[in-house]
């Protein structure tokens, strides 16, 4: 949209590059006049008035035109989502009704204080823009935890890497013990699974540095460049290739000798028998840890971490939940999130902005087939097993959830023509899965037949990759353009278990309908309730509070008001509003 303000800036400056000739001309003829004797003094005195009178109300009109231009291109960026919706607000609702200032359209791109000025836009266009392209969300991050942000990118910038104070530390874990002369301490955040545990456990590793003063570092490897832009001011969060551990990353599962659940085991789960805390410490928090890999989320245990200064860190698993209730955290935690469900959704859009390579895939999709639609809506469709989850089953359960939800109208089997309405609404459907035999047989339903109100529905599918593609760069650069467009949605549907579907709510801040699907070839009566919260599940946290009788979720009391069982995993747990 940018180039309609270009040309009419660059329209502008060509009309005052005339204007002085326009003059010119005027005044040659005046000129002309007076040597061939035409008129006399008394009336070239008045041409000239004349002459300047009108070149004064020519530039005056130049400059009021110019301010509408800017306007027109404020407005052009701000239409992007084909209404004054999103991270937009109207200046002059703030300056009064009297004011007699032009409207003006200001663009809240940095989400409420959540994300910091100074970035260089072009490099990470998504960074700025995005906002333009959701509705404007609700949930403004707290003023403590802007601070908190601000404080930690500094901390970032003198810590990060190749810095004085990251290569003395670097310098322990050639030592067998800490010296203590490392003024920062790390956590390195090592890949799990596909993307969506990839982000949802990135997230949950940079609250876990915020809480305890670490430098936050990715090792996202060579399936992950491209992706994502760089989300601290100055500095870079991706480890670098050099780093000497970086070898042993692949091996890190649950009973490495290095990892502190061995470490516990070791000395009988007394960490008060450890003399010396060695310089780093694998931390191995994926679905498959064990029980002393869990030892982690002990209180105790969090005292003698702080005196490690290198954790490297494992983990395809949610895990933010579960730091609200180790208790030393407890009080940090309310403060940064007074608003419980906005954990996730704060972070995420803090931490992952769209490359701009990922940017284009997703404003050319928006812009093609989202941009002129009355309402958008999002459905996320993950099944892991095809055999258990007949195309037929799911497909009748899909569309069970989207019309008995009323998110789309239904089909009127009568006619096959529409009854012309001046009020018809048009609604785009956007489906995300790997197969594209969801997205065929929907789109048929609403082309075969008109829907019983008159509502126009486009059903659309930017991708069907069959199959979940490990190491593979472009796989992850689409699956990531693909969440970020379900989460330009106004009502979305996700898959129960399913991360990619956790992200794409969290980014947009919607509260999702889960989608169960069905297995043994039969439907659900209930085929997707509403989510209590726009937070994602952490599916196999400690037992340390499951329910004594059964074994799972939690007790019937939880052991504080905002942790709650999970609607799509019985072993799970999310964080609520209290």
């Amino acid at each position: 949209m940018s180039h309609i303000r270009d040309c009419a800036v660059d329209c502008v400056y060509r009309e005052r590059l005339l204007a002085p000739k326009i003059s010119q001309v005027e005044m040659m003829g005046v000129s002309q006049m007076e040597r061939l004797g035409i008129g006399s003094n008394r009336f070239s005195k008045m041409v000239v008035s004349f002459l300047i009178a009108f070149f004064l109300l020519y530039m005056l009109s130049l400059a009021y035109r110019s301010s509408t231009f800017d306007r027109i291109g404020e407005f052009a960026r701000a239409h992007v989502t084909g209404e004054m919706a999103g991270n937009v607000s109207r200046a002059s609702e703030s300056e009064g009704k009297h004011s007699s200032h032009p409207e003006r359209v200001v663009v809240d791109k940095l989400l409420g204080g959540l994300l910091a000025p100074g970035f260089d836009e072009e490099s990470c266009i998504s960074r700025y823009q995005s906002s333009l392209c959701r509705r404007i969300s609700p949930h403004k991050p707290s003023s403590y935890l802007a601070s908190k942000l601000r404080k930690y990118e500094e901390l970032h910038k003198r810590c990060g890497p190749h810095t004085e104070s990251y290569n003395r530390t670097l310098e322990e874990l050639s030592s067998s013990h800490v010296n203590g002369t490392a003024d920062c301490n790390y956590v390195v955040w090592t890949p799990a699974n596909g993307l969506g545990n990839r982000i949802i456990s990135t997230a949950s590793s940079f609250l876990y540095a915020l809480l305890t003063n670490r430098v936050l570092l990715v090792d996202l490897g060579t399936d992950m460049a491209n992706v994502f832009c760089e989300p601290f001011p100055n500095t870079s969060w991706l480890l670098p290739m050099d780093f000497p551990l970086s070898n042993q990353f692949y091996g890190l599962r649950s009973g490495n000798g290095q990892s502190y659940g061995q470490l516990l085991k070791n000395n009988n789960m007394n960490i008060s028998t450890v003399s010396q805390p060695p310089p780093f410490l694998y931390l191995y928090l994926s679905f498959n840890n064990d029980e002393y890999d869990k030892l982690f989320y002990k209180d105790q245990n969090q005292g003698f971490l702080q005196k490690v200064p290198w954790l490297i860190l494992k983990s395809d698993q949610y895990f933010a939940p579960y730091l609200f209730l180790i208790p030393s955290f407890q009080q940090e935690l309310d403060k940064l999130f007074p608003d419980k469900e906005t954990v996730f959704h704060h972070l995420v859009r803090y931490l992952f902005h769209p490359s701009n390579q990922a940017w284009g895939l997703i404003t050319r999709f928006y812009q093609s087939y989202l941009a002129s639609a009355d309402q958008r809506i999002g459905l996320q469709v993950r099944v892991f097993n095809r055999k258990a989850s007949p195309i037929k089953v799911v497909l009748e359960q899909i569309l069970g959830c989207i019309q008995k939800e009323k998110l789309v109208p239904q089909v009127d089997e009568e006619k096959h023509i529409a009854p012309p309405s001046k009020n018809k609404t048009s609604r785009a459907v956007t489906i995300a899965s790997l197969y594209p035999e969801y997205y065929e047989s929907i789109k048929n339903v609403y082309w075969m037949r008109p829907t019983v109100n008159g509502d126009v529905i486009g059903v659309y599918q930017p991708s069907h990759e069959e199959a979940q593609q490990f190491g593979n760069n472009i796989h992850n650069i689409k699956a990531w353009a693909e969440i970020n467009i379900l989460s330009l949605s106004d009502v979305l549907v996700t898959s129960s278990w399913s991360t990619f579907g956790y992200v794409a709510q969290g980014l947009g801040g919607l509260k999702p309908w889960i989608l169960y699907v069905p297995t043994g070839g039969q439907t659900s009566d209930q085929p997707c309730p509403r989510a209590v919260s726009m937070e994602p599940c952490f599916h196999f946290p400690p037992n340390y509070h499951q329910n004594s009788s059964t074994g799972r979720g939690l007790d019937t009391v939880s052991p504080v008001p905002h942790i709650r069982q999970c609607e799509d995993a019985s072993t799970g747990i999310k964080l609520v509003n209290d």
